[in-house]
């Protein structure tokens, strides 16, 4: 993993942003890496992420964001500075399918993502033997119509006992309850079977099938108690014609369900996703 410092923020535009932000960064002896810079004009609102050697910087992270302070308060920034050598703590739910949680397994297993897996956590047994052979904990928690609110209350147990940075909805098939969507606001990501805001729900590819369409996709996105209607980090599609199925169609979505949740997963461990109401800016 790069041996970086990653510094993010928003706030009203206005001149001189870059020049004091620039000017404070040199005067740290920071070693800028990369430099990503976005200006909304609608909204009037600036982003920045800077990416700097941690070598460069002879302070800690803790002193570097109490010198930042007085820059953050002129400009009325929100911002966060992060430790990218750090590994980030992740935790994985899911139901059935586990094709996206062999994915992050991979990405995990050969040094992609610089993470811990708390856990796997899941309303089915099916994904057990998979993480067991990764030497992840698993975390079966039944969950019927009937017991639900108790199985949620189980898995926020795991959560706040675990204390992970993300969770990530690796095909979790189930909704989220909205005081968990807030206390774990932009920590929870979901990749849904479907190019959103198009076909929301459960069954994305069926809807797709019915409505005959060419282009069939998928969407990584933060968790809202809005079904479906989080902020967008990643999307992606493929093209079908009149001879796929539904059934052709869900198969083939498995694949851009893939890479579209990785996509989106990086983006946020390497802290290139900054939200603004309901729309993200992803530096790439």
């Amino acid at each position: 993993m790069p041996d970086t410092f990653v510094l993010t923020l928003k706030c009203p535009d206005r001149i001189g942003i870059v020049a004091a932000v620039s000017t404070f960064l040199a005067e740290q002896g920071g070693w800028i890496t990369e430099a990503h810079h976005h200006s909304d004009d609608r909204d009037g609102i600036f982003f920045m992420r800077q990416e700097m050697r941690a070598d460069s910087i002879p302070s800690s992270i803790e002193e570097f964001r109490e010198r930042f302070v007085p820059i953050a308060e002129r400009f009325d920034m929100e911002w966060k500075i992060t430790d990218r050598r750090q590994p980030k703590k992740v935790a994985l739910l899911v139901s059935k399918h586990d094709h996206c949680l062999s994915d992050i397994f991979h990405r995990w297993r050969i040094g992609e993502y610089n993470i811990e897996i708390t856990s796997v956590i899941s309303n089915h047994p099916d994904c057990a033997d998979l993480t067991a052979m990764h030497g992840i904990d698993y975390h079966h928690i039944p969950m019927t119509k009937d017991t639900k609110a108790a199985a949620f209350e189980e898995i926020e147990q795991c959560l706040e006992k675990e204390q992970p940075e993300v969770i990530v909805l690796a095909r979790f098939m189930q909704i989220m309850p909205p005081h968990l969507c807030a206390k774990y606001d932009e920590q929870i990501i979901n990749i849904h079977h479907g190019f959103l805001p198009s076909f929301s729900g459960a069954k994305p590819y069926h809807a797709a099938y019915d409505h005959g369409v060419k282009l069939i996709g998928a969407t990584c996105h933060y968790v809202t108690e809005d079904l479906d209607a989080g902020p967008i980090i990643e999307q992606d599609v493929i093209r079908v014609d009149h001879a796929a199925s539904a059934r052709d169609m869900v198969t083939r979505g498995r694949d851009v369900e893939r890479s579209v949740l990785s996509r989106g997963v990086r983006c946020h461990l390497e802290d290139r996703v900054i939200v603004h109401n309901n729309k993200t800016v992803v530096f790439g």
